[in-house]
């Protein structure tokens, strides 16, 4: 059952950050919370948090806006505080950001949830949707907006719950060993989620072994009555499961998991069907999302649902109506014929490669294109696996392949010609404007076209020009 709001003050604020309230009334009651003076509410507590900008330069611009109170580091200089008792409030803090998790933690620990956390390579923001969907029948549940999933936005995120809620799926980001540690002593999750190890950010490691450690820091600080939900099929993340000490419940297509998929059969585009096996029955289920990937995020989120109480019935009914997050796998049927299936989000080489096999099984298309940008934060290891992208894209049957970005982009295009294009069908450009350009008149009534890439190479503008053009 849903708890009532949570009615946060200053001083309730101030005493769970360690902070002292140096102007304003202590029983000042706050209404919501800000880190960016742009998009800050009548009413809002302004954390002023030192990244790239030091938030303290927009304190003034925070209040006149109507902040309830702002939150300052203790050493900052140049702070206007109002005199006693006067609105707004001013909390100093030794650390503006340890005070944001702090509070988020105070939230979390008295708005009486339990909180699933996920990490993984690929698929968590997939994973967090679809678990939020099969239990929002059962289940009032919150979740991360968009992908507020970093030291910031997690302990905003967890903010909301003083709105109220059962249950909190929280997606966990990273890039650097140690994050993921810091996000789990914030959040203190009774279930873990683990996709997968991949090879997005893997610049960042000097192996993918490093990297599963530091995706393993999901099992930091584990209660013997925490639950882990693991992928079984991924031997990076299996090996590192072994340790942990509370439940397990392993998913994959392997045999041995406790939540697996059988008779699997590929649509298309129109998604997957299989065979969903537990231990406490089976059922079929359609996932109309693209590939074998969104069958192991639909297998974890049916691992969460089956150990939180929910039926397979209505599993198999949610899953039957998922629809693609923007920009991660949606199908575009465009009015003047083009099919369009946007994957602009972000990219990875195993990501790239799970849906150059979709478009490469799709029967209906009279001809197949792909605008490919440049994968980043791939270190040492961007010009082989962009060789080998390029490689798959060949092997996809493509009939017209347009490289986006720089030299790692340009190696993916000379890789597809090795590997069999014809020269004449595959390009490269430095920016996806001119990607767009190159690709518009080409395309006709009855073509697929991929469009994949880092959020840094801004695919999604392709997808913009296309669909501007063919609706």
């Amino acid at each position: 059952m849903s708890r009532a709001p949570m009615v946060l003050t200053a001083a309730m604020i101030a005493a769970a950050t360690g902070g002292t309230i140096a102007a304003g009334d202590p029983e000042t009651v706050i209404h919501g919370f800000s880190i960016d003076s742009r998009t800050l509410q009548p009413g809002d507590l302004f954390f002023a948090i030192v990244a790239a900008r030091d938030g303290h330069e927009f304190v003034e611009s925070a209040i006149g806006q109507g902040a309830a109170g702002v939150v300052v580091s203790s050493g900052a200089n140049g702070v206007t505080t109002p005199g006693s008792n006067a609105s707004p409030v001013v909390i100093r803090v030794a650390d503006t950001t340890l005070a944001l998790q702090d509070l988020g933690r105070f939230v979390r620990r008295n708005a009486g949830v339990r909180v699933v956390a996920i990490t993984g390579s690929a698929g968590k923001t997939t994973t967090k949707e679809t678990i939020a969907d099969f239990l929002s029948g059962s289940f009032h549940v919150v979740k991360n907006r968009g992908n507020l999933n970093n030291h910031l936005g997690l302990p905003l995120s967890l903010l909301e719950l003083r709105h109220g809620g059962d249950i909190a799926v929280m997606e966990l980001g990273m890039n650097h060993a140690g994050e993921i540690s810091t996000l789990v002593d914030i959040a203190e999750p009774e279930l873990r989620v683990w996709t997968n190890v991949g090879d997005a950010h893997l610049g960042h490691f000097v192996s993918r072994d490093a990297m599963a450690d530091a995706k393993g820091e999901i099992l930091d600080a584990a209660r013997p009555e925490d639950v882990l939900v693991y992928n079984a099929d991924d031997p990076l993340v299996a090996a590192r499961a072994a340790a942990f000490t509370g439940k397990k419940i392993a998913f994959g297509l392997t045999p041995a998991a406790a939540i697996r998929a059988d008779s699997i059969e590929d649509l298309g585009l129109a998604g997957t069907r299989f065979v969903l096996r537990t231990e406490r029955g089976q059922t079929s289920v359609h996932v109309p999302l693209l590939g074998r990937g969104n069958v192991l995020n639909v297998l974890a989120a049916a691992a969460v649902a089956t150990h939180l109480g929910v039926s397979l019935d209505v599993i198999a009914a949610h899953a039957a109506q998922l629809a693609p997050v923007t920009h991660r796998g949606a199908v575009l049927r465009l009015p003047r014929g083009v099919t369009l299936l946007d994957d602009s989000y972000n990219s990875s080489p195993s990501a790239l490669k799970r849906v150059l096999e979709v478009v490469a099984q799709e029967p209906g298309a009279r001809r197949k294109a792909a605008v490919l940008g440049e994968m980043l934060e791939l270190g040492d290891h961007s010009a082989g696996l962009h060789a080998e992208c390029g490689e798959a894209a060949a092997a996809a049957g493509l009939d017209r392949l347009i490289a986006v970005g720089g030299d790692a982009a340009q190696r993916l295009a000379d890789a597809a010609v090795r590997a069999g294009m014809p020269p004449d069908a595959v390009s490269w450009t430095a920016s996806s404007g001119a990607a767009a350009d190159m690709l518009l008149p080409w395309l006709q009534e009855g073509d697929l076209v991929l469009v994949k890439g880092s959020r840094g190479i801004r695919t999604d503008l392709v997808v913009e020009r296309i669909t501007e053009a063919f609706s």
